[in-house]
């Protein structure tokens, strides 16, 4: 218990000491005029309150992540508690915060524009394609999730396709209707819903005295396929949103085109993702426990079955039927705003002007096809599910990474002579190797089974320094 009261501690004093750091590097300026104030839409660009944005973005960028994702992280032990503190307060709050401030910078840029400003017209191009193709992926992982605990917990007679039609309805209303009638109305209402959920876990942490494991009591890998799943890649790319996620960059010009002052990005963009960091860390702690001292009950359990184990064991019915529908409505809040995004990424780079609904219905239509047939792959086929969250996990961490390099030159040139694109080269060059290694070490999503781990490694290190060369002979190029 004490490792997870130091864990949020050090998560309140990264918002509270380094975040300002970070803002002073960044130069932010409350007298510019933000792109929601210079040039509203009523669609899209539509001045909202901050409190309002602060939850919209926390809700947006949490989703399933800082739960299942820190639920199935937490199988690896008490490291998970390291990661989730360290990578979120220098890897994904900053991460959140610059891609956020450049995109209001720039006019509410989408996340691959950002890309193509400062990685290329080829990289551009080609993220194009891949944001698309993971908020496809993000779509589809999240209408299977609640659609899957909706039917599991409370109308088991139904057939599962009468949810995902209903759901896929909402995110389809959501994604065409102005932001502020849907998303800013009933967004924060879950985003206290899912901080609430949170609370009560640490409620419960404190009424049944729960022995939470403490980091220095060992940081051995306790996944029950250990020798098949190493710490280093494998538990990086489980706890993805809880520690530094590519998707929330791609939410945070969604909340770069509501914004009326620039002071507002650092509490929002910087503070959402240390707010999700302390969520990941709860639910990671209560499943350290329940790995820890009653495996009995987690075995065979996937990240969505382990709410329910967690909920059910410590709550009485009605709490636990709460907590299940906050981890339902985070899921279901990420997956429309995930089809939302792609909707602008594509009607920004066609140039599809997304005031009239006929346009924004045309542009949103293929997105959910290729959304409904992933779905409808992961219901049918028994691994597909599984299939589909890790190849949506891989490219979630692989999209962190190009956006970190993405804004490491972005501070490389902003502020030039002075080397504080530091404070983003190294997560970037961390999470180079994260990605690179796991398609070379992990058994069944890449080469794990024909590769040594040992030369894996080798590999993925050396393609990692040849990325950091590269950005500093670009860098020195462009004096």
């Amino acid at each position: 218990m004490v490792s997870f009261i130091i864990a949020v501690i050090l998560l309140v004093l990264g918002y509270l000491l380094y975040s300002k750091v970070v803002e002073r590097i960044l130069g932010v300026d409350p007298q510019r005029t933000t792109p929601a104030v210079a040039h509203p839409d009523g669609v899209d660009y539509v001045p909202m309150k901050p409190w309002r944005i602060f939850l919209i973005q926390f809700l947006n960028i949490a989703g399933v992540g800082p739960i299942c994702g820190a639920i199935m992280g937490a199988q690896f032990g008490t490291a998970s508690f390291l990661w989730i503190v360290f990578g979120c307060i220098f890897a994904g709050a900053v991460h959140d915060f610059i891609a956020g401030f450049i995109s209001i910078r720039q006019d509410g840029a989408s996340l691959p524009e950002i890309h193509g400003k400062y990685l290329g017209n080829g990289m551009k191009q080609f993220m194009r394609g891949f944001t698309v193709l993971l908020m496809i992926l993000v779509g589809a992982v999240f209408v299977n999730t609640p659609a899957v605990l909706l039917n599991q917990n409370f109308t088991p007679d139904w057939n599962i396709f009468i949810w995902v039609g209903i759901i896929f309805a909402y995110y389809l209303l959501a994604t065409l209707l102005p932001i502020d009638k849907v998303i800013g109305k009933i967004y924060p209402i879950f985003g206290i819903l899912l901080l609430a959920m949170a609370v009560a876990i640490v409620v419960a942490f404190v009424v049944y005295r729960v022995p939470i494991p403490e980091v220095w009591q060992g940081m051995e890998n306790r996944h029950p396929q250990a020798a098949t799943n190493p710490i280093f890649p494998m538990m990086f790319i489980s706890i993805a949103c809880g520690a530094i996620s590519g998707f929330h960059a791609t939410q945070s010009p969604l909340m770069a085109r509501c914004m009326i002052n620039e002071k507002q990005t650092r509490p929002i963009f910087y503070g959402a993702m240390i707010t999700e960091g302390v969520v990941a860390l709860i639910w990671a702690a209560a499943a350290t426990y329940f790995f820890h001292d009653k495996p009995e009950l987690c075995i065979g359990k996937s990240g969505n079955d382990m709410v329910g184990v967690i909920a059910n064991e410590w709550f009485p019915k009605v709490i636990a039927v709460i907590c299940i529908l906050g981890v339902i409505s985070a899921a279901v809040t990420s997956g429309d705003t995930a089809l939302r995004s792609a909707r602008l990424i594509v009607a920004d780079f066609m140039h599809v002007d997304q005031k009239p609904v006929p346009k924004r219905l045309l542009v949103a239509l293929p997105v959910f096809v290729l959304a409904a047939a992933l779905l409808v792959f992961s219901l049918v086929d028994k691994e597909g599910f599984q299939v589909i969250w890790r190849y949506f996990s891989w490219a979630n961490q692989f999209l962190a990474m190009v956006t970190l390099w993405a804004v490491t030159v972005f501070l490389s040139r902003h502020l030039p002579g002075k080397a504080w694109y530091w404070i983003t080269l190294i997560p970037a060059l961390f999470m180079s190797m994260v990605t690179i290694s796991f398609l070379l070490v992990a058994q069944k999503e890449g080469l794990g089974s024909v590769l040594p781990h040992s030369l894996g490694y080798g590999i993925a290190a050396v393609i990692t320094l040849a990325l950091c060369i590269l950005f500093f002979i670009r860098k020195n190029r462009t004096k």
